[in-house]
């Protein structure tokens, strides 16, 4: 399994770097699967006849949607837990405390250790595309999942990318924290 990125050549247009190109990495995303094909595959895989998942997939999809919306951090399993949150604005004395002052309502995804372990250890391929929209190069992570941090300079463990460009037909998306940022 391996993640695809692409880095498109882009013009900055504010910034540090504005007025110049730079290589911008996102996820490649595929199409979304469907209810009925993840229903379809989960009754394959577990034995359960297609009927029988349908009306578990939609009994926990109402459990877990009345239990998140009376508070609880409710556990989706193999993935972590999810529950609502909000964003609202603060106020200086009780009496200005209103519903009004809700500015979102969210919902949070706290991922499991098992699956960020996954995700760490998982091959990433990006396939660079200078600014028409070429192919240019393609690099598959040979990494033990070690990232960069920004505040502390360099990674503790070196990244050593090499040319290639295996095989791997996942997606990916983006967890952007707990309070979903």
């Amino acid at each position: 399994m391996a993640l695809k990125v692409k880095a498109q050549e882009k013009l900055q247009k504010i910034g540090k770097y504005e007025g110049t190109y730079r290589y911008i990495m996102m996820p490649e995303l595929y199409t979304s699967l469907s209810q009925e094909k993840v229903i379809k595959e989960a009754a394959l895989r577990s034995g359960v006849s297609k009927g029988i998942m349908q009306a578990c997939w939609d009994a926990a999809g109402e459990v877990i949607k009345a239990w998140a919306t009376e508070g609880h951090s409710v556990a989706l399993p193999g993935l972590g837990t999810m529950r609502f949150g909000l964003r609202a604005k603060s106020v200086a004395k009780v009496d200005e405390v209103k519903a009004g002052l809700v500015t979102s309502r969210r919902i949070i995804f706290t991922p499991a250790v098992d699956l960020k372990d996954e995700l760490a250890s998982t091959a990433i391929q990006i396939t660079c595309y200078d600014r028409d929209g070429k192919e240019v190069k393609r690099v598959t992570s040979t990494d033990p999942g070690t990232v960069e941090d920004p505040e502390n300079g360099a990674s503790t463990e070196p990244t050593t990318p090499s040319g290639g460009n295996g095989g791997g037909n996942t997606g990916g998306g983006g967890y952007d924290g707990p309070n979903g940022d």
